[in-house]
């Protein structure tokens, strides 16, 4: 009986030094867990200025590209009202010389 209790007990420290080392390495994989995050969070942190000046960069060739894209039309549209003034400018003109040499028409 002795020795079935002996091997009980050895089964029993066994176990329990299986058990305390489960629970080391665990400790150790949240301890690196967390430490990757930690560095995976400052790496995203030193990271932010960088973000944010490519983000603005790109917003300002966007502006420049809209900026550049509205005066093309605004220039389009120039012309046509310019030569649209033209056409008007010379009916005008022969309007009224027509009233200066014939006032009663």
């Amino acid at each position: 009986m002795d020795d079935i209790l002996q091997r009980l007990l050895d089964a029993e420290m066994r176990a329990e030094s299986i058990a305390h080392t489960a629970e080391q390495e665990r400790e150790r994989i949240i301890q690196a867990a967390v430490a990757d995050a930690r560095a995976e969070d400052q790496r995203f942190t030193t990271r932010i200025p960088d973000l944010h000046r490519s983000f603005i960069r790109k917003a300002a060739d966007r502006a420049d590209q809209t900026i550049a894209e509205l005066k093309r039309r605004y220039d389009e549209r120039h012309v046509q009202l310019r030569n649209v003034a033209e056409v008007r400018e010379q009916d005008a003109l022969d309007t009224a010389f027509e009233l200066l040499i014939d006032p009663a028409r």
